[in-house]
């Protein structure tokens, strides 16, 4: 089989690729498997009731299960769900922004292939622009894609010690030169993998530099506010024209919905509807019909605070006490200081062994984690991205501490050697 340039690059591997197909054969496999490499959310019983509860609604509404189920939306995305979205940030945040300012995209990482090809790439007047990130490590998924080659550049973070065993990435501004090849800046906030929560000065500052450069600013809010609110810190959202806001439903509890929320200028929305017109005619309308209640009632702001934040803040408490527990002193780890989303970073510092082998060694005691050298797009050489890895704290907490000693273990053995 013969494949163009497009599909050469989208069917070798990729890191995405091979943390979803990890997640999707040990979910699919009878043997037991400690999954704490994927990202998918944890299933809190009572924020699946509020979705079950809405269900029943929608069943029992002919009208609203034809919108579900029988009706295409326009390109843009459900309409009353788009208005509703704008009603909700104008109340919370005075945002002067309308339904012109909302699009909708099937999964945030749709949203993101869309956005990034529009700001990067080949122009037809011979330029080559990229994606900048501000740091890195960054999100496993953006990694792969763009559409040309040399479509990222990053910074590496300045490193603060802020306990033992215990450092946080700041954004390294003296090291951050944007030129005319600088398409877009883009960071998530929360930081997947790290749980790095950039500053309200640090974004203020990117946006500075965006507003300087006329190039836009792209916070991907994926775990952050107004919703799932996965922030254990101080942290205020910032939107203007120059800001792309993008948020999902995954995080909240819904991400087979594939629903992503992208926050923007007039003009920027309305190439991405018809981008959305030409790949797949109209965003799916479940995610937008099942959270339309909660947005306009504020209750989706209910939700995250009371029952989906300190879900997982004391997942993370629990499982960094676990490395506390299991990790020898004399080791050199440490962790990311876990300021936000569901992940803990840790830093090996001299691994003997690359970060890759670790994970290989890892699955064969039957415990996934996401190897750290897939998450420095942008960074072609630095020791430090080959000795970390990424693990996900959403499961129980005995299967969590199973999984952190046998991290530990092998840890131990690899500086052993």
């Amino acid at each position: 089989m013969k494949l163009s340039t497009f599909g050469t690059k989208f069917t070798t591997h990729s890191g995405i690729l091979s943390l979803m197909d990890d997640l999707g054969n040990a979910l699919a496999t009878e043997d037991e498997m400690i999954m704490m490499g994927g990202g998918n959310p944890a299933h809190i019983p009572e924020v699946e009731e509020v979705f079950r509860t809405r269900l029943r609604r929608i069943l029992d509404s002919q009208n609203e299960f034809t919108r579900l189920v029988g009706t295409y939306d326009p390109p843009q995305g459900e309409k009353e769900f788009i208005h509703e979205v704008a009603a909700f940030l104008k109340r919370q945040f005075g945002w002067q922004l309308s339904a012109r300012n909302i699009a909708l995209t099937n999964g945030s990482q749709a949203g993101f292939f869309m956005l990034f090809n529009m700001f990067a790439g080949d122009f037809n007047d011979g330029t080559h622009k990229r994606i900048q990130l501000p740091i890195a490590p960054e999100y496993i998924g953006y990694t792969d894609a763009g559409l040309s080659e040399n479509f990222f550049i990053a910074s590496r973070p300045d490193i603060d010690y802020t306990a033992p065993h215990q450092f946080k990435y700041r954004v390294n501004f003296a090291n951050l030169t944007i030129d005319d090849s600088t398409g877009a800046l883009c960071a998530s906030r929360p930081t997947n993998p790290s749980g790095n929560v950039l500053t309200d000065e640090e974004v203020s500052q990117l946006d500075t530099l965006a507003r300087t450069h006329d190039i836009p600013l792209i916070i991907d809010g994926a775990y952050g506010t107004p919703f799932p609110n996965l922030i254990y810190t101080d942290a205020q959202p910032q939107w203007n024209s120059h800001t792309i806001l993008c948020l999902t439903l995954s995080k909240l509890g819904l991400p087979a919905a594939r629903t992503g929320i992208v926050i923007a200028n007039e003009e920027v929305i309305k190439a991405l509807t018809g981008i959305n017109a030409i790949m797949n005619l109209a965003p799916n309308s479940f995610g937008s019909l099942v959270a339309l209640d909660m947005v306009r009632d504020d209750s989706i702001v209910d939700i995250s605070k009371s029952l989906i934040r300190p879900y997982y803040k004391d997942k993370a408490d629990f499982a960094v006490q676990c490395l506390y527990r299991h990790m020898d002193d004399s080791l050199p780890w440490q962790v990311h200081k876990p300021e936000g989303a569901m992940f803990l970073w840790l830093w090996l510092k001299d691994l003997p062994i690359s970060s890759l082998e670790l994970y290989e060694r890892l699955k064969q005691r039957r415990v996934l984690v996401v190897s750290g050298h897939y998450f420095f797009p942008g960074i072609d050489e630095w020791r430090h991205k080959h000795e970390c890895i990424r693990m996900t704290f959403t499961r129980d907490n005995t299967t969590v501490e199973q999984g952190i000693a046998i991290i530990a273990e092998e840890v131990r053995k690899a500086y052993a050697e």
